[in-house]
């Protein structure tokens, strides 16, 4: 019995149906009335079908709704870049459609990586079991000498984040290079007596990011961040899929808003960012959040973070890291909307701090220890200064 690959598209035509039909057909076997018999019997385990026809609204004589197809899963190889060029390569290019969702039978899912460690690894490795987790961002980094980029990564230690990451853009790091930064870092941290995991950015070109990845690790990195679109699904997928990559990997959104953001065009932000990310073995998933100022929709946020949890994907759950235009007085709904395992991830909500960066990470400490306690922030920040100095900045959500 064949399996199938059901693939949900959002789209318009005179004849949705039909439209649907000509999809199965087209991107599996090209054409079928008029192949002659012998031809049909050798091609048919691998042509598509219509699964379902939506009609959602008509105007003017064009229908505009969802279509689902079913493609064999033996078309495909099992890697996303195989996968996508089978469902929405040249479709892309077919006028207004967009790529919604796509479910995997088991077999298929089994051999994709997902992530080594996901949401129980790394709480293991953090030794934070009850609580969202707390990141910040080097801002800035480019362009700086290794001693300003020490005390900025002990000035956010001290504040109390579980984890710090490099900025995604910090590809010259000719000032402060890997080994040396790995080398500061780790001497930080173990001056702090607890774990955090720094994400290195992983840089170079497309052939050397495996290897550079193992030199990173070698070098004491213990956490890895990579641009995701930029570089390729698959390069993600061969980093979790290698043996000898034993860190966690964070995806970056970076590139995204080129894919999702139209309404007609493109692949949802859910699927792009959530589940596909966790299919090549993303441990972290990071992603705008609903409240900055390239704020998803609330809708697609929290889809995405389902789909990192618990929505059908490979390997263990990934955390979402909701993004963007976070600050201590926004926890309370970050809490509310992603509950406990979520990562709060801030850049200018901490080093903005008036105080610094090392109070901005303790007001957000205090802000999560009250969230979790059944505090409001205005109690908690009445026994914290730093939280109350955050709260007259920025405010509540």
């Amino acid at each position: 019995m064949s399996e199938f690959i059901t693939v949900t598209y959002q789209t318009e035509g005179k004849d949705l149906y039909k439209k649907a039909q000509g999809i199965a057909v087209g991107m599996t076997v090209g054409s079928w009335t008029d192949l002659p018999l012998a031809r049909q019997e050798l091609l048919a385990s691998y042509l598509g079908n219509v699964a379902d026809v939506r009609i959602e609204r008509e105007a003017n004589g064009i229908q505009q709704g969802t279509i689902a197809i079913n493609y064999p899963a033996g078309n495909i190889t099992a890697d996303i870049p195989a996968l996508l060029t089978t469902v929405f390569g040249k479709l892309s290019m077919d006028g207004k459609i967009k790529l919604l969702d796509i479910e995997f039978p088991p077999s298929l899912l089994a051999q994709f990586p997902g992530p080594k460690f996901g949401i129980t690894g790394i709480r293991e490795k953090l030794g934070v079991y009850d609580r969202p987790l707390l990141m910040s961002i080097f801002k800035s980094c480019l362009g700086l000498p290794l001693e300003d980029l020490e005390t900025q990564f002990a000035a956010q230690i001290e504040g109390g984040v579980d984890l710090v990451k490099d900025d995604e853009i910090f590809f010259v790091d000719n000032r402060a290079p890997l080994k040396e930064r790995l080398a500061a870092y780790n001497r930080i941290i173990e001056q702090a007596g607890r774990p955090v995991l720094y994400a290195a950015n992983l840089t170079g070109p497309v052939h050397e990011i495996v290897d550079r990845a193992k030199y990173a690790i070698e070098n004491g990195a213990n956490c890895l961040l990579l641009n995701v679109l930029p570089y390729g699904f698959d390069i993600l997928h061969r980093l979790a899929a290698d043996p000898d990559i034993t860190v966690p990997l964070m995806a970056h959104p970076s590139l995204a808003g080129a894919f999702y953001q139209a309404a007609d065009y493109g692949i949802a932000s859910p699927l792009l960012l959530g589940k596909l990310n966790r299919l090549a073995g993303a441990d972290f998933i990071l992603y705008p959040s609903p409240y900055g100022s390239v704020a998803l929709e609330r809708e697609e946020a929290l889809a995405i973070a389902d789909y990192a949890r618990t929505e059908q994907s490979a390997g263990a759950p990934a955390f979402p890291v909701p993004s963007a235009g976070i600050h201590p007085g926004l926890v309370p709904q970050l809490y509310e909307d992603f509950g406990t395992d979520v990562i709060i991830n801030a850049g200018g909500g901490v080093h903005g701090h008036p105080n610094g960066a090392t109070d901005g990470g303790r007001a957000f400490r205090a802000a999560i220890d009250a969230v979790v306690n059944g505090q409001t922030l205005q109690e908690a920040a009445t026994n914290n200064a730093p939280l109350a100095v955050a709260l007259d900045k920025w405010g509540g959500a």
